[in-house]
């Protein structure tokens, strides 16, 4: 085997890695961190990382690495459910602007306004209008992604239309929306999902945005985004309190954009 399958394969394996690790933190966060995340220490606080303080603790003495863990489960919960928003609207729209002459003419304008704004910025649109809190942000950010799914899907689907098999189901008189069903969908779905898992790392940094912005779950809850901003006033003297945050929700991202190559490409590890 070359070097650069071998690299390619580690790294897809360290992906893998670390998605794993992130799922454990949100499933089962005592397992990987049994301290209370809301109970700081005062004698303890702005201390460096340590063997006792993996991350260090913060201005009230609390184990960041702690508090990291157990936010976990809130932050990547909210980005699972941006991304499902995104996939099932998006791909339902796709798939009938694909197949009705009619609805693409529609839906792609409407892609077309919502491609021509960023998407972070239509998420801050979004929440401020639907209000603060976690499951604001997580819909705001779901919306925001719709228009990606909905091209991606469009396009997979006016390939597989012209395929010779959809064409014999239509001849045999197969009513519409089942050919859509059975033929079309399925053979559809893939790059969707290779888009879903890139598109998850780049949740996670919409919704730790918007926490960091103050928009997610109000303090003293451990979201990722909000223990970047609670350390930015210590930069100068508890560097960890953002860095090590910033590293871990790096470190997510990167992994979710291989797994999503890897997806697309069909690899394995």
């Amino acid at each position: 085997m070359r070097w650069k399958t071998l690299r390619g394969n580690a790294g897809l394996l360290v992906a893998a890695a670390v998605a794993l690790l992130a799922v454990g933190w949100a499933l089962a966060p005592s397992v990987f961190a049994g301290g209370d995340p809301l109970t700081g220490v005062p004698a303890q606080k702005l201390q460096s990382p340590s063997a006792q303080h993996w991350f260090g603790t913060d201005n009230l003495g609390r184990d960041l690495y702690t508090r990291m863990v157990h936010g976990a489960g809130l932050s990547l919960t909210a980005t699972l459910a941006a991304v499902g928003i995104a996939l099932i609207a998006g791909s339902l729209l796709g798939l009938l602007a694909g197949a009705i002459g009619v609805v693409d003419a529609v839906v792609m304008r409407v892609v077309d306004v919502l491609l021509s704004v960023p998407s972070l910025l239509l998420s801050l649109a979004l929440v401020t209008a639907l209000g603060f809190g976690t499951r604001n942000v997580a819909v705001a950010v779901g919306i925001s992604l719709v228009a990606n799914f909905a091209r991606v899907m469009r396009s997979e689907v006016l390939r597989v239309r012209r395929a010779v098999f959809v064409e014999a189901a239509h001849a045999s008189g197969v009513r519409w929306y089942t050919v859509l069903a059975r033929h079309v969908l399925p053979n559809s779905y893939q790059p969707v999902l290779a888009l879903a898992a890139v598109e998850f790392g780049m949740a996670v940094l919409a919704v730790s945005a918007l926490s960091f912005l103050g928009y997610g779950a109000k303090p003293p809850t451990p979201e990722w985004g909000t223990l970047i901003s609670e350390g930015r006033n210590y930069l100068a003297t508890a560097w960890w309190m953002t860095t090590l945050p910033g590293f871990v929700i790096i470190a997510v991202v990167l992994a979710a954009q291989r797994l999503g190559r890897a997806i697309g490409k069909g690899e394995s590890a």
